[in-house]
């Protein structure tokens, strides 16, 4: 069938109000990752180890954030469709259940997190980084507890199409933090100097409001009060916790192990040299402000499809998946250009250290490689989730990232010497892999609904 943008007009439209206001979100996600990077590189000047101490911690620390966001993702697909579908009382549950599940999780991944945290100086990374991001690290930990907790609040939201509130509460605690960056990092207003260490202060304080502010919105908004107030009608009980698990774990597994190659190839960067790390931090501080995008996008594209899911829409739930796909590579598409045409020039906003700046126009090139994988990778993903479809996303994000992406990465890398740029390679393969696959299950998946009507 050929393309007319008319088809696929209203849909376009629908994406883009939903994912507006998660873009938006996630730019001010962005925008403190930015906040951190450039505030704690300027803070160090010439000296690279203040911004490898942070790229260390963060990189560490992303596993366990992610593992324990993914957990809780599965909620918003099923809120989706029982939306769609007008099942207030079984949505209430599911928001009950949530609210004692997704903090318990978080309480396992903080001690695991904390546990591990001596197998910090066994990754080859120089002694003087390791200490320096260890009080990060730290800080990262206790954070988790409070982003799942939000999650509750915000998964649901997401699931019955209002994107709105979490942007906003997410865009007032991100403004607290680069404040408190400010604050923390250099010592002001009667704060101490903390360095790296207040980098982390700041993200610990702003995100322990974040469900605060959720908690207080359902509170005070009679619409959603309507779910709370079904609570004590409401028994708990383990089926709707394994449903929430059953939706959750393949969506962590699938973010954990993309995640991992991420930072194994961090890791091996730091074999190299501090620059290396330094100049990662940047490249992957980029590659994230265009993923975000996406992701906003991939976000939008699950709750649509889940209503249609809902309502068994087959044809509006091919056109949904259709339509993300253009907007996302549109989107990375322009990014990438971006990327090379200023690759000489973004680093410049981080650091004054020649080496960095030198590595990390180079790393830019491939970035800007990988982002038309990365795109539809991601919106793949997003599509599957929507149609609940979430066991398969492990077992290629198995095959794409941990034996594909590693290994072509430590080939290139290591054994070909061709350096920390080398690394980059394998998120090609990898990325690409997994593009393809979704591609190909999520046309498998519309083919066998439209011959099972009732799904």
């Amino acid at each position: 069938m050929s393309y007319r943008f008319t088809t696929y007009q209203p849909h376009y439209a629908a994406i883009l109000k939903l994912s507006l206001p998660i873009v938006i979100s996630q730019l001010g996600y962005i925008l403190v990752q930015f906040a951190d990077n450039v505030m704690v590189g300027q803070y160090g000047g010439n000296d690279p180890l203040p911004l490898a101490a942070v790229s260390f911690g963060v990189m560490t620390s992303l596993i366990f954030f992610l593992a324990g966001q993914g957990l809780t993702l599965g909620l918003t697909p099923l809120i989706g469709e029982l939306y769609a579908q007008g099942n207030k009382t079984h949505a209430a549950s599911y928001l009950k259940h949530s609210l004692l599940l997704f903090p318990l999780l978080g309480i396992i991944m903080v001690c695991l997190q904390l546990v591990l945290e001596p197998l910090l100086y066994h990754m080859g990374q120089p002694v003087e980084v390791v200490d320096a991001a260890i009080p990060y690290y730290r800080m990262m930990a206790y954070s988790i507890f409070p982003v799942l907790l939000f999650s509750s609040f915000k998964n649901f939201l997401d699931g019955v199409g209002n994107t709105f509130v979490p942007m906003v509460i997410m865009m007032l605690c991100n403004v607290l933090n680069i404040f408190l960056n400010w604050v923390y990092i250099g010592g002001h207003l009667g704060a101490p100097e903390m360095g790296v260490e207040g980098a982390a202060l700041a993200t610990l304080i702003s995100r322990i409001c974040m469900p605060l502010l959720g908690a207080g919105y359902f509170i005070l908004n009679g619409k959603y009060r309507s779910y709370t107030s079904l609570f004590p009608a409401i028994k708990m009980g383990t089926s709707d916790m394994l449903a929430l698990l059953k939706m959750g774990v393949p969506i962590s597994a699938q973010m954990s192990l993309e995640s991992l190659a991420f930072i194994i190839t961090s890791i091996m960067m730091g074999w190299f040299s501090t620059a290396a790390i330094g100049a990662n931090q940047i490249a992957m501080t980029m590659a994230n402000t265009s993923f975000m995008i996406i992701l906003a996008l991939g976000t939008a594209v699950t709750i649509r499809v889940s209503h249609f899911f809902g309502t068994r829409d087959v044809d509006n739930m091919g056109l949904t998946a259709k339509a993300t796909i253009h907007l996302v590579l549109l989107w990375n598409i322009s990014a990438a250009l971006i990327f090379t045409l200023f690759r000489n020039y973004i680093p410049q906003l981080f650091t004054t250290n020649a080496d960095v700046l030198t590595l990390a126009s180079q790393m830019l090139i491939m970035v800007a490689c990988f982002q038309i994988f990365d795109a539809l990778q991601c919106a793949g993903v997003g599509i599957m989730r929507g149609m609940q479809d979430v066991k398969m996303i492990s077992w290629i994000s198995l095959l794409a990232y941990i034996l594909l992406n590693i290994p072509v990465g430590y080939l290139c890398g290591i054994t070909f010497d061709m350096g920390p740029v080398g690394l980059f390679v394998g998120y090609i393969f990898g990325l690409g892999t997994a593009a393809i696959l979704y591609l190909v299950r999520i046309k498998f998946k519309l083919t066998f609904f439209r011959n099972n009507l009732s799904i």
